[in-house]
């Protein structure tokens, strides 16, 4: 199954989609602006089976702005699209991201420009991961 991944920022939306054997989570081009229609038109594009958003939960795990915002987004893409809309705890992924981007060695210049990509690919590989576990 494809499944595509959104980071869903304030200035940059993240993506990442699955490879059908879902083994490989890749970087697709990052959105500028939360364009709930350009987000749909991708999923279409590349034949998403799922799209999984994730889901800024504060460090105790409650709900704040940013959350609702993220609920609201996935209700309006799920308007708009025909598969479903699933979000997914991404507490920490920026920072994950991040950590393999400076690991890869890029100046911080650099990470600024893939660091939403990077997360989108964070929560793809743990939403991933999840759905292994579950089969086994």
């Amino acid at each position: 199954m494809k499944i595509l991944a959104v980071d869903l920022g304030t200035k940059r939306t993240g993506l990442a989609i699955s490879t059908p054997d879902e083994k490989l989570a890749l970087s697709l081009p990052t959105v500028t602006d939360a364009d709930v229609e350009a987000i749909a038109a991708v999923a279409k594009e590349l034949g998403a089976e799922l799209v999984v958003i994730g889901l800024p939960l504060n460090m105790d795990g409650t709900s704040g702005p940013a959350a609702e915002r993220t609920h609201e987004f996935a209700r309006e893409l799920q308007a708009l699209v025909a598969v479903p809309v699933a979000t997914w705890d991404e507490r920490l992924t920026t920072a994950e991201g991040d950590a393999r981007l400076r690991s890869a060695g890029l100046r911080r210049k650099d990470r600024a420009k893939r660091a939403d990509a990077a997360a989108a690919i964070v929560i793809l590989e743990a939403f991933l991961e999840s759905r292994r576990k579950r089969k086994t």
